[in-house]
């Protein structure tokens, strides 16, 4: 088997347009010279691919040598109906298949083609996340969860083979009670880390950065880079 994985020489920085079935999803592409992965982010509930949280938690991984894909996975005429109606950021079945599109999409660009795919998923893109990597099996090598609904991806929890980690504020209680749940169906290698003293955005003074290194380094151990 050939283990060799094509890396880029040079920093990558693009915006991209992703062919999704029916739909094109738009995303902002970044690969740092030497990137053995990268990781697409699943926002969750209301979210964009201009959230500064997941721009902030991109920023350090891409300090640890890991490329990043922030991308809508709805499309704005989506966006527009789910901020009525919520109705869509909770289709899990419609999110992960989605990034089953981008991942496949990643696997033949020429840029991407050999590099290892990571998933990080945040609220509802966290049981997203874990649907797809369940079904893509080891084409996933890692997935990371930071306050998301693991507990939304229903029996394809058993089938996922990436490495997870779950993320939780320890004052997001209702999360840590659903997370632990899931983590429990979870037969992969897998981990639990709760960060104390932090709601469910992380917002407070320190939180986010302590999200952002223990996702770096859970990639960069499944991956390769910089921890």
């Amino acid at each position: 088997m050939n283990t060799t994985v094509a890396v880029p020489k040079k920093r990558i920085s693009s915006s991209v347009v992703i062919s999704a079935g029916e739909v094109e999803l738009q995303g902002e592409l970044e690969l740092p010279p030497g990137a053995p992965g990268i990781v697409v982010f699943a926002h969750g509930s209301g979210s964009s691919r201009h959230s500064p949280r997941n721009h902030f938690v991109a920023r350090v991984l891409r300090s640890a040598g890991i490329g990043t894909l922030l991308l809508d996975l709805l499309t704005p005429q989506e966006e527009d109906l789910d901020e009525i109606t919520e109705a869509l950021r909770f289709d899990i079945a419609l999110l992960a298949q989605r990034l089953v599109k981008v991942a496949q999409w990643l696997k033949v660009q020429p840029d991407t083609a050999g590099l290892k795919l990571g998933f990080f998923g945040a609220s509802t893109g966290g049981g997203a996340a874990l649907v797809a990597a369940a079904e893509l099996g080891d084409q996933i090598a890692a997935v990371v969860s930071r306050g998301g609904r693991p507990d939304l991806a229903g029996k394809a929890l058993a089938s996922v083979t990436a490495p997870t980690l779950l993320i939780v504020g320890g004052w997001d209680e209702p999360v840590i009670a659903l997370n632990h749940e899931a983590f429990a169906k979870l037969t992969c290698n897998k981990d639990f880390r709760i960060v104390p003293g932090a709601t469910h955005l992380f917002e407070e003074p320190g939180k986010l950065e302590q999200v952002a290194h223990l996702s770096a380094d859970w990639f960069a151990q499944h991956m390769g880079g910089e921890s």
